[in-house]
């Protein structure tokens, strides 16, 4: 399955919607949904602030796939480069004193078993991968 988004926060959640769909269609189990939905929505909303400034007239697209006992989103935007695999963890709990910033990239390799980033064609490319163990899939 692959969507084409606006840069809204809107569009964000269709997108997380469409993957819990998918899952339950997959059946995924909730504790692994969870994850690849918490990951979805952190990513997806960095590159709706970041990369593309929440313009709606700018889009970013995202597509699902599960199988052989793997998920994976992939995400790709026309934005700044940026590797979140390389961003550093923050430093210390939140406070007021501190920027916000940094933990839902912290998230996402909390929850996800592989993550990869590349630059492809003037796009950001990251590559999100949960195992699911394969009896739990209906293939």
């Amino acid at each position: 399955m692959r969507l084409e988004l606006k840069a809204t926060p809107e569009e964000v959640m269709r997108a997380v919607e469409a993957l819990q769909a998918l899952g339950q269609e997959h059946q995924i189990p909730e504790k692994a949904l969870f994850a690849l939905s918490l990951a979805l929505e952190e990513s997806a909303s960095n590159i709706v602030s970041y990369a593309l400034r929440a313009d709606p007239g700018r889009t970013f697209s995202v597509s699902f796939e599960c199988a052989g006992g793997i998920a994976t989103i992939e995400l790709r935007d026309d934005g700044p480069p940026f590797d979140p695999t390389q961003a550093p963890a923050p430093e210390g709990p939140a406070s007021d004193d501190r920027p916000p910033g940094g933990w839902g990239i912290q998230l996402v390799r909390r929850y996800m078993d592989e993550i990869l980033y590349r630059r492809e064609s003037g796009e950001n490319v990251l590559r999100l991968t949960k195992r699911i163990p394969s009896r739990a899939i209906e293939q």
